[in-house]
Formats: structure tokens, sequence, C-alpha cells
């Protein structure tokens, strides 16, 4: 097929998909890959030091990077970056822990969560669901405190009728909708599949202005039958407060 992009030919359709704006349906070939590294540092010193290196660091190699420092953990850093592009994450984070400045940080392996933003097929501004407001939510001043996890689904789940697979979704967002309308929580929602060691499907971001509602619409959500009957893993848990963003070049 002459002109036809990688797939299409064999009928698959790679592009994210919002609702039908005009009467005609949205496509989009284009998504943000986001992704959380966690660090053991030597000490509170030692962390001091690898913050203003990796500011340093970060900002000559124009990343969009979000540094939080590790609620749980007095020695430990996180470090969110992200783009459209997966390859900045290789090409322009990656260089940064060969310079002798930031030398001596131990990766948690078990914190590192790597996913890309998604569609629903309900989005009503497709491009903005997909780039824009990842990016608006991590980079929110107002909203210093993050929490971070992935989680799987059992294989119950995808063998649902349609209508009910819908239901299950409805009540679950209907809560995460109403934290966020009330400046309680907003989320970043990012599916990991075939990107994740252990084998987990999404990756959770809540951020807020305050620690407890984060912790709040976590337990709320238990109630949930999504949750309740086929979630059947969450975690491990990332909890940071913010200490430098950087919007990138």
């Amino acid at each position: 097929m002459s002109g036809a992009k990688p797939g299409e030919e064999h009928g698959i359709d790679v592009r994210e998909r919002g609702a039908d704006r005009d009467g005609k349906p949205q496509h989009l070939d284009r998504r943000l890959f986001m992704q959380l590294l966690v660090f053991d540092c030597a000490g509170e010193l030692a962390a001091s030091e690898a913050v203003k290196n990796l500011k340093v660091a970060i900002e000559r190699r124009g990343a969009a990077a979000v540094l939080y420092a590790d609620v749980n953990n007095p020695a430990g850093i996180g470090l969110l970056s992200f783009s459209e592009d997966p390859g900045d994450l290789v090409s322009k984070v990656r260089p940064v822990f060969a310079e002798q400045e930031i030398r001596g940080l131990c990766l948690r392996h078990e914190l590192t969560m790597l996913g890309r933003s998604y569609s629903s097929g309900f989005e009503p501004d497709l491009e903005y669901w997909l780039l824009r407001r990842p990016r608006e939510t991590v980079l929110n001043e107002a909203w210093p405190w993050a929490v971070w996890y992935p989680l799987r689904r059992g294989g119950a789940f995808e063998q649902l009728p349609p209508k009910e697979k819908a239901e299950v979704l409805r009540e679950h967002a209907g809560i995460g909708k109403a934290y966020g309308a009330s400046d309680l929580a907003h989320d970043v929602r990012l599916a990991c599949h075939g990107l994740d060691a252990n084998d987990n499907e999404f990756v959770i971001g809540l951020v807020g202005r305050e620690l407890h509602p984060l912790s709040h619409v976590v337990q709320a959500m238990r109630r949930t039958r999504q949750t309740a009957q086929f979630i059947v893993q969450m975690g491990p848990f990332f909890v940071g407060r913010v200490l430098w963003r950087n919007a990138g070049a």
C-alpha cells in the first residue's frame, strides 16, 4: 500500500483515539513517555550535592524533569523525566549519570517506573490529554506532593463483556474526577504494557497540594469493584515532595 503507515496494510492501528469532534474521530500518533528513577545517596550531605549536580546536568541537556525528596528515605531522591521521544530518556537523561559529579548514586530498581500516556476513546481534546495534561500536572507549582505506583489487573477483567467493563471503569473514574474537581488529588495515568520489569500494566501518579488526600483517594478506590475484584498487584509506592522542576528545552 503506497504511503501506508507501518501496520496499516495488516489492519493494525497504533494511534490513540479520542471522542468524535465535529462529527469526526480524533486520532493522534503521539504520546508522552514518563520515567521515574529512584536513588539512594550516601547521606543527607550527599543527597544535597546530588540534587545540586543533577539540576545542572539536566538543565545542560534540556531534559524535562522533576526532582523529588524521597519521603520514606532521608538519603533518597527521585527523578521523573518525560518526553514525547523515548529516545530522550537514553540520549538526554542516561548520560547524566555517567558524569563524575553524579556517580555514587545507587538505583533502587524496584521503584523504577516507565509508562506512556494513553487514551480511553472518550477524551474531548485528545492532544491535551496525551501531551499537555501530564506535563502540566507534574510541573504545577501548587502541587508539591506526589505518590507514584504501578498496578496490574487480573486476566478476568479483560474477559468481561464490554458494557460491564465500562461500568467498572466508570465507577473507578468517578471517584478520581471528584477528587480532582475538589483540587484534592490530580492523576497521571500511564500504560506500561511490555515496559515494566514485573509485568505491570499501568503506572499511576497522584499529585496535589497536601499528602493526606493522595492517601485518601487510594483508600477510597479500595471499595470500587475494579480494585476489590480485578487488581491483583499494586505498588511498590514512591512518596515524594518536589525539590525542583524543569520544563525542558
